[in-house]
Formats: structure tokens, C-alpha cells, sequence
């Protein structure tokens, strides 16, 4: 991996060659969530991604980002790079309307120091700008409030409970080391299967201090001290977005293949629009 590149993709070049801290890790938590967004853009465009660490790592340092199991996956080895002792766990995000579980549709980690352990996590999207320590309690991150607390599904586990106004209720992870083998098989069905979020509706998220921007569709928002919402009507809208507030310009599409992408996108909220009016 290339580590000072990855390092300069966060805004953090300084940091190479420093001791593991605490004050360290919470810096590259902070830029790598405020840099690097979670984004399901490449099952819009059709394209095949793997859960192989080095394959998101090359892809983030191209100017991307993902999902839970690409932007833990690099940033675990690049905290390893950096000397940190890091475990990937097997989670489960409960959505509302689900039920509790490890199902495997989340990859969590923890981050051991000599002041404790740490949960560290780029992949909820719109929940964690910095880590938790892995205590439990209530955590207050900006306008958001977080709860930890032993994993009442997954003995000697733990559970993160989102803010109430946040995309989802919660997620569980077992305690035991995990490889990224055990990731593969919910990976190909999130990326395929008509039931899938990450296939019905195209998402990107940016978390920072004050709140997070959420992409959906061509719905661009703000959740956080203030909200908005606004429908984007045009393609160059929807991808002056993508550049201004999530840092993807893009520049690896051509033209054909962002028109294509974004006949898709409208399509998408049209029909959205067309069921929202039906109930």
C-alpha cells in the first residue's frame, strides 16, 4: 500500500512516521471520513468490486471511496502501515423494520491501545465522525448522539445504538477476528439482488463536525444543526454535487458514460416518485 499517498488523500501527510495515539487515530478517522465518502456509485456504473483491502485502497487513492466493506477494509491496512493493532469483526446493521443480527452485511473494527480499546468505523455512513472508545455509554458527536453497550445477539460482542434521527437503529459485531473472506458472499448479494438499498438507490454520504450530506437518488440533503433538502432537476446540478460537496469530480468517466449514469438516476426517482404517490 502506499502509505504516504494515502496518507496525503486524507490531509494528513504529517502523520507519517508517528507513534500510534489516541489523538492520532481520532485525526485519521476525522479525515478519512471528511475526505473520503461513502459512496455505491461503481453498482451504478456497473462495475465489479471485490472486498480485497488493497483493490479499495487503490480505488480511494484514485479520488473514490465505498462502502463498509471497502473503507474499512484499506483503512484497516493502513492503520496496520502505521503500526496500530487492528481486528475486523463480522457485523450486522439492523435497518429500521429489521430485526437485531450478525448477519455479515457489516464490517466493523477495533483498535487496541495501551489507553483501550477503540471502535473505529468509516462504513455507517451517516454515523461516526470520530472513534468511540469501546466503553459503554453515550457518546455525543456534533448534533448526534451515539450508545454503546454489550450485544445483547452476539454474546461478548458489542452494539452500536445510532441517534434517532439517523439512516438506520443500530449494528451488532461478534468479538471473534474476522478475514475478509467472511464478507464475500453478502458483498456479491448487496451488489446484485434486486432487495438490496445499495441496488435500488444510488447513495453518497460525507460526514463531518456539524452533520452529514446524503446523496439519494437526486435528493441532496443536510441532516445536522440545520436540514435541507433539494431535488436535483439536471445532470450538470447532479454532478456539480458530486464534485462541490463530496469531493468526487469523477474525472475517470466520460461523457456517454455519465449521461448513462444519470438517465438512470432520474429513472430511479421518477419511479420513487410515482410509488411515493400511490400510498
Amino acid at each position: 500500500m502506499d502509505i504516504p499517498g494515502y496518507l496525503r488523500r486524507i490531509g494528513l501527510p504529517g502523520l507519517l512516521g508517528a507513534p500510534p495515539s489516541a489523538e492520532a487515530l481520532r485525526e485519521l478517522h476525522v479525515g478519512h471520513v471528511e475526505r473520503v465518502p461513502y459512496e455505491t456509485l461503481e453498482i451504478w456504473l456497473g462495475r465489479t468490486t471485490s472486498v480485497d483491502p488493497f483493490e479499495s485502497a487503490a480505488r480511494i487513492l484514485r479520488g473514490r471511496g465505498g462502502y463498509c466493506y471497502h473503507l474499512n477494509g484499506a483503512f484497516a491496512e493502513l492503520l496496520r502501515g502505521l503500526g496500530y493493532e487492528v481486528t475486523r469483526h463480522v457485523g450486522g446493521v439492523q435497518n429500521r423494520g429489521a430485526e437485531p443480527g450478525v448477519t455479515g452485511n457489516h464490517l466493523a473494527l477495533t483498535v487496541r491501545l495501551p489507553d483501550g480499546d477503540w471502535l473505529v468505523d468509516l462504513g455507517l455512513g451517516d454515523a461516526l465522525h470520530e472513534p468511540l472508545p469501546l466503553t459503554e455509554g453515550r457518546y455525543r458527536q456534533g448534533p448526534f448522539e451515539y450508545g454503546l453497550r454489550p450485544s445483547q445477539v452476539a454474546p461478548g460482542g458489542w452494539r452500536f445504538d445510532h441517534d434517532p434521527s439517523g439512516s438506520f437503529l443500530g449494528m451488532d459485531f461478534a468479538p471473534a477476528p474476522a478475514e475478509m473472506s467472511a464478507f464475500t458472499k453478502m458483498h456479491d448479494h448487496l451488489c446484485t439482488s434486486p432487495d438490496s438499498g445499495f441496488v435500488r438507490v444510488l447513495s453518497v454520504l460525507r460526514r463531518d463536525a456539524m452533520g452529514v450530506d446524503l446523496l439519494r437518488g437526486a435528493v441532496l440533503s443536510r441532516l445536522g444543526t440545520r436540514s435541507t433538502a433539494v431535488t436535483l432537476e439536471s445532470e450538470p446540478d447532479y454532478y456539480a454535487a458530486l464534485a462541490d460537496v463530496f469531493h468526487l469530480p469523477l474525472d475517470d468517466l466520460t461523457t456517454t458514460e455519465k449521461g448513462m449514469l444519470w438517465k438512470r438516476v432520474r429513472r430511479s426517482h421518477e419511479e420513487w416518485l410515482s410509488h411515493d404517490r400511490k400510498q
